[in-house]
């Protein structure tokens, strides 16, 4: 296994520049046969550029690869694909209105002008089965699950004969269950002696389904480790540079005044049935509420109606006593609400927009960033540098769309724009989501220091066990009602999985 003849991968010294930035400084991967190997790493480490660059999406500055002892020159997705390399991307590359055999098919030189449905099904079927999943060839991609996408994506990755197959953060948007039968499939895939490649930054299961682990920091290569060798806090230590705060210290709770009450609020959901029935829920200043449930119980709609995104059919909200109900989104943030949204880029940034004109979204109708009908662009180069140095967020040109930061540091920018606002609620809706240890360190930090400033914060989120280490008091929702709130300092989790599945819980 230690041998030379083992390797099916070896890229060296890769370097990759952009404007502002080196995404990867002179690393050094090799990938065996017949192993997963995970890369691990912060948000904006280089991870994903790295692969972008085997997949042939980047051409490297500097350094080579070589598949099998031969080197290749990859410039295109279609050169990998002819060496037998698929990437599954976070954000899958599917057509939503085509078919699955559809876009199993899509871009084979191979295939020609006709489509031999039945053949392809079959082939699609014998993978399925294969692996031990079900997916409908026939079924049109928007019809199906984002666990389901995904194995659209595996198949599709397998059926151009895939024998390097690489998966960018594959358990973001996945369930607990739904990553658990992900690893399964890559087992699978493994003793047929195919070579992984999981990018991740998420340390239990890097620990779980890896062999080797390659680490990235500010994109230059910290080693390469046994993951037998190894544990969570050393790993984390070589992705941060310093030792990560797995609990963290809480101040006993002053709870003040009554900031955000929800009485016996009724919203329908976008599929027009009912998502909050008959919801009611008080956060006071200086505590943080947590939210927990499984998703589709009406998380994501509740926070929409508190910020005025979504109109209440009945019911009411009011924030420190002003009948808030079915406001603006702009009457609320007068009032001190503020909204970090669980989507950073479709509903908190603007993708296009450069960090400067994000920063000042709360901002470009005051002085001194408003001039009568101008922006004061210096006013607010001068706001978001401040905002910048306070929140440490790398940003390689603050001219350049928002879209190119790392997820981390977009967040990073998302919570600091909120939070200068001086906020009296704070919504935030999944905040670590998709985050690095490090990055969630800090947006965890945050939220609790808003809370010693007196802010009422509502966190919602499925991480149970991010709810129990910042919340003071943890509400249960299950079909659209608060079913049991109790003392997140003194809780019975198992009462916690109980309410979660439906039973009546116990009010604190």
């Amino acid at each position: 296994m230690e041998g030379q003849e083992q390797l099916m991968l070896v890229m060296g010294n890769i370097t990759k520049r952009f404007p502002g930035i080196v995404a990867n400084d002179h690393v050094n991967f090799e990938l065996r046969k017949g192993e997963i190997h995970t890369l691990l790493g912060e948000n904006g480490a280089g991870k994903s550029t790295l692969m972008n660059v085997l997949d042939g999406i980047y051409y490297p500055d500097e350094g080579e690869i070589a598949i099998e002892g031969k080197r290749v020159n990859l410039r295109s997705p279609l050169d990998s694909m002819k060496h037998s390399i698929g990437m599954i991307h976070q954000n899958f590359m599917l057509v939503a209105s085509l078919s699955v055999i559809e876009n199993v098919v899509l871009g084979l030189e191979s295939q020609g002008f006709y489509i031999d449905k039945k053949s392809v099904a079959h082939q699609i079927e014998a993978i399925a089965k294969k692996y031990n999943f079900r997916v409908d060839p026939y079924a049109k991609i928007w019809q199906l699950s984002v666990g389901e996408q995904q194995r659209v994506e595996i198949i599709k990755t397998l059926f151009k004969g895939a024998r390097i197959l690489i998966l960018d953060e594959p358990t973001a948007v996945l369930t607990p269950q739904e990553s658990e039968e992900l690893f399964g499939i890559l087992r699978e895939m493994k003793s047929e002696g195919k070579s992984i490649i999981f990018i991740s930054h998420k340390l239990n299961e890097v620990m779980s389904v890896s062999d080797r682990i390659t680490v990235l920091r500010k994109g230059r290569l910290v080693g390469t480790v046994d993951t037998a060798s190894i544990t969570e806090r050393e790993l984390a230590k070589m992705m941060i540079g310093r030792d990560i705060l797995f609990r963290l210290e809480r101040k006993d709770i002053e709870q003040g005044r009554e900031v955000l009450t929800v009485e016996d609020a009724q919203a329908y959901n976008d599929r027009g049935t009912m998502a909050l029935n008959k919801l009611s829920i008080t956060v006071h200043g200086g505590e943080i509420m947590g939210v927990a449930g499984v998703a589709g119980n009406g998380q994501v709609e509740l926070a929409e109606c508190i910020t005025g995104l979504r109109h209440l059919v009945s019911g009411h909200i009011t924030v420190e006593g002003i009948d808030v109900t079915n406001a603006t989104p702009c009457t609320l943030a007068s009032a001190g609400v503020n909204y970090i949204p669980a989507d950073r880029l479709g509903v908190g940034l603007v993708p296009n927009l450069s960090t400067v004109e994000n920063a000042m979204l709360r901002k470009y109708r005051q002085q001194p960033m408003c001039r009568g009908a101008f922006i004061d662009y210096g006013a607010a180069c001068t706001y978001a540098d401040g905002l910048i140095e306070k929140f440490d967020i790398a940003v390689p040109l603050k001219n350049a769309p928002v879209k190119v930061l790392s997820g981390g540091n977009m967040q990073k920018l998302l919570l600091a724009r909120e939070i200068e606002e001086n906020p009296r609620l704070l919504i935030a809706e999944h905040p670590t989501r998709g985050l690095d240890v490090g990055a969630t360190e800090f947006v965890r930090k945050t939220l609790l220091e808003q809370r010693d400033h007196g802010v009422a914060v509502l966190l919602i989120s499925e991480d149970l066990d991010e709810i129990l280490m910042v919340a003071d008091r943890v509400a249960v929702m299950y079909e659209g009602r608060i079913v049991g709130i109790v003392d997140a300092h003194h809780v019975d989790i198992a009462q916690i999985g109980l309410m979660m599945a439906g039973a009546v819980g116990v009010k604190a």
